[in-house]
């Protein structure tokens, strides 16, 4: 090889034995995060505070007191009353993907020794959107709250109604409001926390409607996306349209809340509003 020829390049072979998923990069601030630092900080970017999608079993954990959970209506499993193509095999894949019977966990839990019924959405199933089995899950969650005395935590992150379930999926709108008015009634506190994203039929329903509606930094909380709103109003959309920071300045949210602090805001605000 003469002196001035430029060696070839080595391509390293992947290992068989490495692992993947281990790093993940934060999309706000570009930084390489190991999932034991995501997992130790709560899902959030411990360089610029970036809250990423948390799991319905890690946020019970979050907010609950340890060993104080108890699953309620476990093994609700969706129809498909509409004849919708595939559904049913979608809805067992999901099942099998995620180890949810659906897009929602509910439960009876403490939280700073304060008794509450608990629905935490999970956006990983069918993007959290609200099918029958979610809107009666969490009637019945409220129900029970009310028999026994409790309050209602709702968090929710979803994509709305479950366009498979058609008008069934809409009606649980309604449905699930009707529950809380009743939960009003018996003078027990509702607290929404809105999560990223919080769209659609949800947002026109339950997660809007708390006696305090709390949410994370900077999720995204609307009904129609971005795109379709300045299509149908003709009009230039705000700075941070949608975002929590934009409907707390404009009195949808009471309080945008980091996850870190969640379990302490939720503890003192029940001391304060329980019976």
């Amino acid at each position: 090889m003469g002196i001035f020829d430029k060696p070839t390049l080595r391509r390293n072979k992947r290992r068989e034995d490495m692992p993947e998923g281990l790093w993940t990069k934060c999309p706000e601030c570009g930084a390489m995060l190991h999932q034991l630092e995501l997992k130790q900080h709560f899902q959030t970017c411990h360089h610029c505070g970036n809250h990423f999608l948390m799991d319905s079993r890690e946020r019970i954990a979050l907010i609950a007191d340890p060993g104080s959970f108890e699953e309620t209506e476990k093994g609700l499993v969706s129809a498909n009353p509409l004849g919708f193509q595939n559904y049913p095999e979608k809805i067992a894949g999901m099942r099998e993907k995620t180890g949810l019977d659906d897009a929602v966990v509910t439960g009876r839990v403490s939280i700073g020794s304060q008794p509450a019924m608990v629905a935490v959405m999970d956006f990983k199933f069918f993007a959290g959107s609200m099918g029958s089995v979610v809107g009666e899950k969490i009637t019945r969650a409220v129900e029970l709250a009310v028999a026994e005395k409790r309050g209602v935590i709702i968090i929710s992150a979803s994509s709305g109604a479950r366009m498979q379930e058609g008008m069934l999926s809409l009606m649980q709108m309604a449905k699930t409001c009707g529950a809380l008015a009743r939960l009003s009634e018996a003078k027990l506190p509702y607290i929404s926390v809105m999560t990223h994203p919080t769209t659609g039929g949800v947002t026109a329903s339950f997660a809007t409607i708390g006696d305090v509606n709390l949410a994370e930094p900077k999720c995204m909380i609307g009904f129609a996306g971005p795109r379709v709103v300045k299509e149908t109003t003709h009009q230039n959309l705000p700075q941070g349209f949608q975002t929590a920071e934009f409907m707390l300045d404009h009195g949808l949210v009471d309080a945008i809340v980091p996850r870190d602090k969640l379990r302490e805001k939720l503890a003192q605000l029940l001391g304060f509003m329980m019976p």
